[in-house]
């Protein structure tokens, strides 16, 4: 509850730096929703039958639509210091979100008394540089299917940009419909993110703590942007 009302505290005060004024919900274009809907809440709560799984499941769901909420906000923003604060927000969330689901784990080898670790899915690579070797053939197979405008768009995405459109490679052996492409993409893609997140909160040194940064604030940005292509295919 503290952090969000510290990054309550920040939209607030951000607000007034740009506006000279707080927010007021009438400004919306469109009517606010819990990212928990009350319904959820009293299902956990209300219920004998609830566990702290259920608990922490609750708590990461809730983390994932901010990360979904903010990433779409960062992808739409036309303001510079908009789309900076909302890659913020994004990159906490999914930092929130990583840490809630360790914490779901537990309680869910407690309430099964069984210490077998979550195995990652069949096939996902944890290797950094192969998931970032595997997302450019999928966004290069996917970016032959849009218009080039929005491939334009899709070929300056840091920290895997795509070859010039000119420059000659190997034929692409990428399995799957363009939906299945579009999917695999944006979970490798958030995959990344969190990735380089970890390797921040565990470098040992100033430098490699910035290029973990670096490399998550960038792929933060990738998958918003990457989230606003599907959107409007």
């Amino acid at each position: 509850m503290q952090r969000e009302r510290e990054r309550v505290d920040a939209i607030i005060l951000g607000a007034i730096a740009a506006l000279n004024k707080p927010p007021d919900a009438a400004d919306l274009r469109w009517p606010p929703s819990d990212l928990v809907p009350a319904q959820e809440v009293s299902e956990v709560g209300d219920s004998s039958l609830g566990t702290a799984y259920d608990a922490w499941a609750l708590a990461v769901r809730h983390r994932e639509r901010a990360f979904m909420f903010w990433t779409y906000v960062a992808a739409l923003a036309g303001d510079a210091a908009v789309r900076a604060a909302a890659e913020g927000f994004a990159r906490e969330a999914l930092h929130d979100g990583d840490a809630l689901r360790r914490e779901r784990r537990a309680a869910w080898r407690s309430l099964r008394h069984d210490a077998t670790e979550e195995r990652p899915s069949a096939g996902e690579p944890a290797s950094a540089a192969l998931l970032e070797s595997l997302l450019l053939k999928d966004i290069m197979a996917w970016s032959q299917q849009l218009s080039s405008g929005e491939r334009a768009v899709l070929a300056g995405l840091a920290p895997s940009p795509l070859p010039p459109g000119d420059q000659p490679h190997d034929p692409l052996a990428v399995e799957g419909s363009r939906d299945e492409i579009t999917s695999r993409a944006l979970r490798r893609a958030e995959q990344l993110a969190t990735l380089y997140l970890t390797d921040a909160d565990r470098a040992t040194d100033q430098a490699g703590l910035e290029l973990a940064q670096q490399l998550a604030a960038q792929s933060i940005a990738r998958l918003a942007v990457l989230r606003s292509v599907a959107a409007g295919a």
